[in-house]
């Protein structure tokens, strides 16, 4: 598992990327107050930071994704198979 230390360095590196005004980054930093980032620049850095936790969520998906022939909001799985 990856430490909260790495976490945070990868985000500030990305965060980095967009820090056009080089405004230091801490926990308390904002996007829009600090970082002056327009609803453009925040849409950016959320897509770079989902690129970097693409493979993550594909593997933890995989396992949960139930296929809709097998599901009902109607009544229990077990009840759906002959």
């Amino acid at each position: 598992m990856t430490s909260r230390a790495d976490l945070t360095a990868m985000i500030h590196g990305h965060i980095a990327e967009f820090n056009k005004k080089g405004a230091d980054l801490t926990d308390a930093t904002t996007f829009a107050g600090d970082l002056e980032w327009d609803s453009l620049t925040v849409m950016d850095f959320v897509a770079a930071i989902e690129d970097e936790f693409c493979r993550a969520v594909r593997v933890t998906l995989a396992g949960s994704i139930t296929p809709d022939f097998t599901r009902s909001s109607y009544a229990p799985v077990a009840t759906l198979k002959p």
